[in-house]
């Protein structure tokens, strides 16, 4: 019988994967699996700096899982790394953190992410011109590491996320973190705020 590694046994494994190779996000199309598995977020000196953060390139910016794949998840979905599809900042937590933290920096905008039917304002999308922005900001200033799941794992991924989490802090994690970063949540609110005030042009 083949006994399966136990969820510190998968985050210590993912922890190693994350802290190794690293690509940048055009790179990463050539390196990413599409497998369900753990993806780490980390940020060259001056994307700290935009964020206004203390300098600690070695640690991930935020980390995540895809239950399905890393390709949709990440590089099409955050990153809107496939040529096809346009970014959508209102379908994407992660790049939601990014603009409510670069909001001045790069001049972005909330708005609801449906316009026909403005609701659910804390999932803003970014008014005309702003995504553009912001995946300019991703492409040039981020990179990625991943941990792509073994097969057959019967431990959830959402354990070992969590794990990992808790281990490595990154500040722009706000579920599950220990050291989550409080004027994140301030600013996210912020722009589900602007988005609620926005009102159709006559």
């Amino acid at each position: 019988m083949t006994t399966q590694p136990s969820v510190q046994d998968l985050a210590s494994a993912a922890t190693a994967a994350l802290t190794g190779d690293r690509w940048s996000i055009t790179e990463a199309r050539d390196h990413v699996p599409s497998r369900p598995g753990l993806y780490a977020i980390y940020g060259d000196a001056e994307a700290w700096c935009d964020l206004q953060l203390e300098t600690q390139p070695d640690q991930p910016l935020y980390v995540g899982k895809a239950e399905k794949s890393l390709v949709s998840r990440d590089l099409n979905g955050h990153f809107a790394t496939n040529p096809n599809s346009t970014p959508r900042t209102g379908g994407s937590t992660v790049r939601r953190s990014f603009a409510a933290l670069l909001r001045d920096a790069l001049d972005l905008h909330a708005v609801p992410r449906n316009l026909a039917k403005p609701e659910r304002f804390a999932n803003y999308a970014l008014a005309a011109g702003g995504d553009a922005r912001l995946n300019e900001w991703m492409h040039a200033r981020l990179s990625l590491a991943v941990w792509p799941a073994p097969t057959g794992l019967l431990v959830p991924l959402g354990d070992v996320e969590t794990a990992v989490i808790v281990h490595f802090e990154p500040p722009i994690n706000l579920d599950k973190n220990p050291g989550r970063l409080a004027r994140l949540s301030l600013a996210r609110a912020e722009m589900a705020a602007e988005a609620a005030r926005w009102l159709p042009r006559p």
